[in-house]
């Protein structure tokens, strides 16, 4: 069987560190031995087209003018998804849907592990990932936010039904992409499965100086796509906690006794309280300024 490996590659040339990343992110699928075909939607990157040549990697590339998103938009998860879910659908011998970042790098186990996974269909992510700041290891289990590989084994009719329920909804740039993709679980009726305790991703911290997309920018772009993900929640009849309980809600919505073990019970022991902590605390501070 395959994979489509659904992923946006950023400009070559621009990050020294970012095109290294990307080319460790490759590199370590390429050293799995399974299928993998990679669904690739690009909004103009720079010389993204020959890095993937050079890098000989089977793939459906598609490039979307930036003209053809609203305006001072970059990109856009949802129209990669689209692109991906058709082509997972016209071509038969696809079994996992494949959502990442390319600034990981995937555990050479993944496959192993998913098939040993006794469903027909199903979900299955990896949280939390371990982070890698200036080539360090800084956390391997410590809680944060980002959910940044998502695995998805249909059956074509799902398929369809994924392809369908998302044609009215919309998504720009940076944020909600996790949310989305765990409400999309309860609508397809997928079990969801965290194999944080079998598989370990390894996340490189991003270049945002580069790219121009510091905390103001992600802010923005998050309230604006929030807004598109309401609109999605309310048109399928699911709980807006989705869209207003951030990782409070999505942490609870995968968690399953059966993943669990020391070290992702301690990210779960921490994450609340610490969080609820800090919430409390900032709002304490601003009212009493």
């Amino acid at each position: 069987m395959k994979a489509l490996w659904l992923v946006s590659f950023r400009p070559i040339g621009k990050s020294r560190s970012t095109d290294l990343n990307q080319s460790i992110f490759v590199d370590s699928i390429k050293k799995i031995r399974f299928d993998v075909t990679f669904s690739l939607t690009q909004f103009g990157e720079k010389n993204v087209k020959e890095f993937i040549d050079n890098k000989k990697i089977k793939n459906f590339y598609t490039n979307i003018s930036k003209k053809q998103l609203p305006t001072n938009k970059k990109y856009s998860n949802k129209i990669m998804l689209s692109n991906a879910l058709n082509q997972f659908i016209e071509n038969e011998n696809f079994e996992y849907l494949i959502y990442s970042t390319a600034d990981i790098v995937v555990p050479n186990n993944l496959f192993e592990v998913l098939s040993g996974i006794d469903k027909k269909e199903f979900c299955a992510l990896i949280y939390p990932n371990i982070h890698i700041t200036n080539d360090k290891v800084t956390s391997n289990f410590w809680p944060h936010y980002g959910i940044d590989l998502i695995v998805f084994k249909l059956k074509k009719e799902n398929a369809l039904k994924f392809k369908n329920l998302i044609e009215n909804y919309n998504q720009f740039d940076w944020g909600i992409i996790e949310n989305f993709y765990v409400s999309m679980c309860e609508l397809l009726n997928l079990k969801i499965f965290n194999l944080f305790k079998k598989c370990k991703v390894l996340k490189y911290d991003n270049d945002p100086k580069t790219f121009i997309e510091d905390r103001n920018w992600q802010i923005k772009s998050w309230k604006e796509n929030q807004k598109y993900f309401l609109n999605f929640l309310n048109e399928n009849k699911l709980s807006k906690f989705y869209a207003y309980g951030s990782y409070y809600y999505l942490l609870y919505k995968i968690l399953n006794f059966r993943d669990l073990n020391l070290a992702l019970t301690l990210s779960y022991i921490i994450f609340y309280p610490l969080n609820i902590f800090k919430k409390i605390l900032n709002l304490v501070t601003k009212n009493f300024r």
